[in-house]
């Protein structure tokens, strides 16, 4: 990770936190004093963790020369994260350690479909990915908000309002300006070949 990659991490965070800010502000001014900023601070930063994953597995598949063996330390952080940062809360919330079946399957349901996002996310970067990581990331995350809203939308009773569809048609703008307006690095230069392998071809 070089210096300027640290530089734009730190900026993408600052920018978070003023989003945040501005964002309980207007919580606070309008009818929504008594909510909670925490559910707000955390959604950002679950955007931030989830925004800079994609980098993180470009850099994991430049070091390792291969798409899988980072996918395999994605399943052990997983394990390990989930594991012990659910068990940490539920001692911390005071749950008993019995589980329901319909807990069991969706619970196991929602990893499966995190894994295979964190699978396709993989493949992505095999097939070219790597080299466009700031192209790949805007599409996964307008996607998963739009096609959230959409399973919302067949699975609410509620009347839908069409402001949504404009949303998503506006999502899919956004998208595509976020991917064409941010800075493409460099692609390296490759090896130059060594005295005595030109000697040898010569």
């Amino acid at each position: 990770m070089t210096r300027v990659d640290v530089q734009n991490m730190k900026t993408t965070a600052t920018i978070l936190t003023r989003l945040g800010s501005i964002t309980i502000e207007f919580m606070r001014s309008h009818d929504m004093k008594d909510m909670s900023p925490w559910p707000i601070i955390f959604a950002l930063s679950t955007g931030f963790f989830w925004g800079t994953y994609g980098h993180a597995l470009a850099f994991a598949r430049t070091s390792e020369k291969s798409p899988f063996k980072p996918y395999v330390m994605i399943g052990v952080a997983y394990l390990i994260w989930a594991i012990v940062g659910g068990v940490i809360g539920m001692l911390y919330k005071g749950d008993s350690f019995s589980f329901s079946k319909d807990g069991i399957i969706w619970g196991f349901a929602a990893g499966s479909l995190g894994a295979f996002g964190a699978l396709t996310l993989t493949l992505a970067m095999y097939s070219g990915g790597t080299a466009i990581p700031q192209v790949v990331m805007p599409i996964v995350f307008g996607t998963a908000v739009s096609v959230a809203a959409i399973v919302a939308v067949f699975t609410s009773k509620h009347q839908v309002d069409p402001r949504l569809w404009l949303g998503i048609i506006g999502m899919g703008i956004c998208i595509v300006t976020v991917a064409y307006y941010t800075p493409h690095a460099t692609p390296p230069k490759p090896p130059a070949a060594e005295p005595s392998a030109v000697k040898e071809s010569a």
